[in-house]
């Protein structure tokens, strides 16, 4: 059974990915937090992190934002190298070159709110119902665009982390 691995108050958690989210750089608290090495995650795909509790719609949104030269906020949960699994609040950001062509992604993760985590607990519980054993991501996406109302995005997940208890 996988234990939560709670963030302390001070994490700051940063990797890079080259255009296709391959890792280019992990900083310690990233490999702390993971269980990994550097030289086990350099290279690799940075869904080693991700858990199954994580809908397919959240990212489908997350590299629809980017594609858009938009920065990306949310509530990640990660999978650990030993099972155990850590929340944290994401912000992802295109980084560019002096052409302004998007040359990579820079991510940076902080301790969330307990208010954001048990939102989206709820909310995921629901995309993954709509998503089904298929995984299909357009119902996925059609949930969560009715459960924001209208919503946008960010600014409903930012609210989360920066109006809800700690």
């Amino acid at each position: 059974m996988s234990a939560e691995i709670k963030l302390a108050d001070n994490t700051l958690i940063t990797s890079k990915t080259d255009l296709t989210g391959r890792i280019t750089y992990a900083n310690r608290d990233f490999l702390r937090y993971a269980g990994y090495e550097l030289k086990e995650i350099l290279g690799v795909q940075h869904n080693i992190v991700r858990h199954k509790d994580m809908p397919r719609a959240a990212f489908w949104l997350l590299w629809e934002l980017l594609k858009k030269k938009e920065e990306f906020f949310g509530f990640v949960k990660n999978k650990a190298k030993n099972g155990d699994f850590y929340w944290v609040f994401a912000n992802i950001t295109p980084s560019f070159n002096d052409k302004g062509e998007v040359v990579s992604y820079y991510s940076v993760r902080r301790k969330p709110s307990k208010n954001g985590v048990k939102t989206a607990e709820e909310i995921y519980a629901e995309l993954l119902k709509a998503e089904g054993e298929k995984g299909d991501i357009k119902a996925g996406v059609n949930r969560l665009l009715e459960l924001l109302g209208g919503a946008d995005y960010n600014e409903f997940v930012l609210n989360l982390q920066l109006g809800g208890a700690q």
